[in-house]
């Protein structure tokens, strides 16, 4: 089983910023693909970004695209997400999640196995 662990949230003023850290342990996983989620009070959860283990390639949803950035260590088995300018808005406990493949579909959760327990982010006006 692969464990995944968030870090990083908390209580932020509109503008300011924050990193969550994405830590994977566990038996070893083979997966390509590695994203963030987040999912609002009453909304359905949405994607926000992935990353490929092997190539550094990314993908951002519309809404946070040159405010946020994704990366990653893989010695330390990390992902990051760096939040930027961040508004009101991007409230929500953000999730990271590990998948097989690195494709078209990495903005789907259908494309992830494994999921963490989520990191709260708030974000004041």
């Amino acid at each position: 089983q692969v464990q995944l662990v968030e870090s990083g949230g908390g209580l932020v003023q509109a503008g300011g910023s924050l990193r969550l850290s994405c830590a994977a342990s566990g038996r070893t996983f083979s997966g390509n693909a590695m994203g963030w989620f987040r999912q609002a009070p009453g909304k359905e959860r949405e994607f926000v970004a992935a990353i490929s283990w092997s190539s550094g390639n990314t993908y951002y949803a519309d809404s946070v695209k040159g405010r946020f950035t994704i990366s990653r260590d893989n010695a330390e088995n990390t992902v990051y997400l760096q939040m930027k300018s961040l508004k009101p808005e991007d409230t929500a406990v953000y999730y990271c999640a590990a998948g097989q493949q690195y494709g078209h579909r990495v903005n789907r959760q259908k494309a992830y196995d494994y999921w963490g327990q989520g990191a709260e982010v708030t974000v004041s006006s």
